[in-house]
């Protein structure tokens, strides 16, 4: 199973859906936020978010790690990205490129640059996708998790992941 780094948003679907455990069980290997992502999720959980803080409680566990950016091309290409977007996106594709991991991410602009740098990519759905294929979740779970994310905001493509499983 790949290495994988999220951002914020994809990190938070999951956390305030109550369904973090798939991340753990999708990619029991390791999951990584940069030190950035980690900050937006602290101003989340500042502004009332409190599912947010099941996010603490993967870092304490040890399958979610937070990482800083460990080197000079890491931080070079940081600087180049935050640019134009932000902080989390920029941080998690830089160290995705640098460290060979996947980078997850729902933001346009960042899934875009991440294409043209080659890092392997995937989203909220796809994530949910990987979950019902893996057996982590069904189908009908998959829906209701989906349904969940979209009441606290998140846009998806699809109204049902049954429209990217069917053949």
């Amino acid at each position: 199973m790949p290495e994988i780094v999220l951002d914020t948003c994809v990190l938070s679907n999951f956390a305030l859906s109550r369904s973090i455990f798939i991340l753990q069980s999708c990619y029991s290997r390791h999951v990584y936020i940069t030190s950035f992502v980690m900050a937006e999720i602290l101003k989340g959980l500042l502004k009332g978010y409190k599912e947010l803080s099941e996010i603490k409680m993967a870092l304490s566990e040890g399958w979610l790690i937070e990482t800083p950016l460990k080197n000079i091309k890491e931080k070079k290409l940081f600087e180049t990205l935050s640019t134009s977007m932000g902080s989390g996106e920029s941080s998690s594709i830089a160290v995705a490129k640098n460290r060979g991991l996947t980078f997850a991410s729902d933001d346009l602009v960042a899934r875009r640059e991440a294409l043209l740098l080659n890092i392997p990519l995937t989203g909220t759905v796809g994530i949910l996708v990987r979950a019902v294929n893996s057996k982590v979740i069904n189908l009908q779970r998959g829906d209701t998790i989906l349904s969940l994310m979209k009441e606290h905001g998140f846009y998806a493509p699809v109204e049902s992941l049954d429209e990217i499983l069917k053949p």
